[in-house]
């Protein structure tokens, strides 16, 4: 009789393991089946996520400055300037910006319009490559003092060596005449660690830019003169055509710019003064060739 009490007892033992490690078994695969249906949410939450970022952006910008140099001219005259900016972006590779600026040295209040379209492509960590093309179109009642309208266009390749991010740019003017540009900036951004609960931080971006372009060396019977070429400009150096009076063009290094734009970023507002110092590297009395300070300050809003 013990026998077969003893029997029964395995056998009931068995039986509730048995039973025990099916529950745990189904609870495992339940377990399983309840991970792989929340990473698979998770997945789908992700793309849905990444979907709906939307690859249109638009912003708007204003800003001022006390003299406006554009390849290697004083366009304002050394005196202020002011301008605003509606800028759209698709991918953050294609942007189209249409800009206008009054110049505080003539009387019409819109002197001149720009129309520009970059593309960028980065193709890894070290480089990246832009084109651009903009459309400077002068009020017609400064043409015959401002500058004529132009096009200009360029190809910049950028490479990041970590320590320092260059630049080398390769334009041209299109005008009545035309002139070519090479530009090479080297620059370091930083930014400080964000603050405000992670809503706002401050960058900088140093600069040092050489600008090269072609030069007129004018020999009077006065002595000898090195000014710069202006393709885009509708003024005539006097005296150039007089008798006695000859010149010669040529390519060189026109001026070396140093600039600390400092940006302070709080949502989807950005605040930026750019500092700089023009070092022109020829000696000429013209008012419309740029040196010593200048400064611009800017505020950028993305809209969407």
């Amino acid at each position: 009789m013990k026998r077969y009490i003893s029997l029964f007892i395995k056998k009931l033992l068995n039986l509730l393991i048995f039973l025990v490690l099916s529950q745990i078994l189904h609870a495992r695969n339940d377990t399983l089946k309840i991970s792989d249906l929340l990473n698979e949410q998770q997945e789908k939450e992700t793309i849905e996520a990444t979907s709906s970022v939307s690859p249109h952006s638009l912003y708007t910008s204003i800003g001022l400055g006390n003299n406006m140099v554009y390849m290697g001219s004083s366009i304002s005259q050394d005196k202020p300037y002011y301008y605003g900016s509606l800028t759209y972006g698709f991918k953050e590779k294609l942007y189209a910006s249409v800009s206008s600026f009054h110049l505080a040295a003539y009387d019409p209040f819109l002197a001149f319009n720009t129309f520009s379209l970059n593309y960028s492509k980065t193709f890894n960590s070290w480089f990246d490559i832009s084109l651009s093309v903009s459309r400077y179109q002068v009020n017609n009642e400064l043409t015959d003092t401002l500058f004529n309208s132009f096009v200009y266009g360029d190809l910049t390749l950028g490479l990041d060596w970590r320590i320092l991010y260059s630049k080398l740019s390769a334009g041209g003017i299109f005008s009545e005449s035309s002139g070519a540009y090479f530009q090479l900036r080297n620059s370091r951004y930083f930014e400080t660690p964000m603050f405000f609960n992670g809503k706002a931080n401050i960058s900088f971006d140093p600069y040092v830019n050489m600008l090269f372009g072609t030069l007129t060396e004018t020999t009077t019977s006065s002595g000898t003169t090195i000014g710069i070429t202006q393709p885009f400009s509708s003024k005539k150096t006097s005296g150039r055509n007089s008798s006695g009076t000859t010149t010669r063009e040529f390519f060189n290094l026109m001026e070396v710019d140093l600039g600390i734009p400092v940006a302070f970023t709080m949502g989807k507002v950005t605040i930026e003064a750019d500092p700089g110092f023009i070092l022109p590297l020829y000696s000429d009395t013209d008012p419309l060739h740029p040196k010593g300070f200048s400064l611009l300050l800017s505020c950028y809003l993305r809209i969407f």
